[in-house]
């Protein structure tokens, strides 16, 4: 539960509108792809239990789940057929179809195809911590997160989301650790790393599993590669990845915060990676400079 991190700011929700955020998202709820409907979207019980309600909350922290589902329909198994109908015309009328013709035959070929379709299914968690205003969604790909908060903005009406922004970038404030070897209070630096260069080649250098208070990376930081990837340790609870972009990376509660909790199952996991982040983020943002003023 909760291996990569992007962070929004999320307003227009308090702790009193749980009724109101669960009522909307009942009218958003998933429904599978129609027989001629490329994808669908929408909300599912976060536990995965049948019937279940589409948001919980667990010591306070409301936690959803987003599914997508979407028809594989291969841009070469249409062209093909395209390519035979528009032969087709082309035998029966004399004229090769132009692109408007066509067009309108690659749109009567989807729809001869969507129902013979095979479909993708994918899910995304998502934390609202209305305490603290953060919205949290477990995925590292930016499209994925954007269906999310596109989904969350249509269901519940009245709020606004902003990516988590703040005075430093991950960046300047990494190749700062990385050359002087002083991590800011409460974090320790691992031994993965990634670094690139911003001219045209992109050079990219990597460490994986390698001690990075080494002189090589200042070297390559006085060159001009900046830092997109680096690994860390919070107060020696949860270990991730920081990238340029604020995003967080294989998230790892570590041995000394999970060997004290004796409970398991969707609530136990729930609080105690929620309880670990709600922490982390803002120390985090602080190490970052604080997060920048709209």
């Amino acid at each position: 539960m909760f291996k990569n991190l992007i962070i929004y700011r999320i307003a227009g929700l308090t702790v009193d509108d749980f009724q109101r955020a669960e009522q909307s998202l009942n009218e958003s709820a998933f429904t599978p792809c129609k027989p001629t409907e490329e994808s669908s979207h929408g909300w599912i019980p976060p536990r995965r239990e049948e019937n279940g309600p589409l948001i919980e909350s667990v010591g306070g922290q409301w936690l959803l789940r987003f599914k997508t589902e979407t028809k594989l329909l291969p841009a070469s198994v249409i062209a093909e057929k395209v390519k035979e109908k528009a032969a087709l015309i082309e035998q029966e009328t004399g004229r090769k179809p132009g692109k408007r013709l066509r067009d309108e035959i690659k749109a009567e070929v989807k729809l001869d195809l969507l129902p013979k379709a095979f479909t993708k299914q994918s899910e995304v968690m998502a934390w609202i911590n209305p305490k603290t205003d953060f919205l949290v969604i477990d995925t590292s790909s930016q499209g994925k997160a954007d269906a999310v908060t596109t989904g969350l903005v249509k269901a519940i009406s009245g709020i606004a989301l902003s990516l988590l922004d703040t005075q430093t970038s991950p960046a300047t404030a990494m190749a700062q650790w990385l050359s002087t070897q002083e991590p800011p209070a409460d974090f320790s630096i691992d031994r993965e790393c990634e670094l690139k260069s911003a001219d045209a080649d992109k050079a990219v250098v990597r460490y994986a599993r390698h001690p990075l208070d080494i002189a090589e990376i200042s070297a390559h930081i006085e060159e001009g590669k900046m830092p997109t990837k680096l690994a860390m340790t919070w107060r020696d609870r949860v270990s991730f990845v920081l990238t340029d972009t604020h995003q967080l990376k294989k998230i790892d509660v570590l041995d000394v915060v999970t060997n004290d909790k004796s409970d398991t199952g969707f609530d136990a996991d729930a609080a105690i990676i929620t309880g670990e982040l709600e922490s982390l983020i803002p120390c985090l943002i602080a190490a970052l400079g604080g997060e920048r003023a709209e």
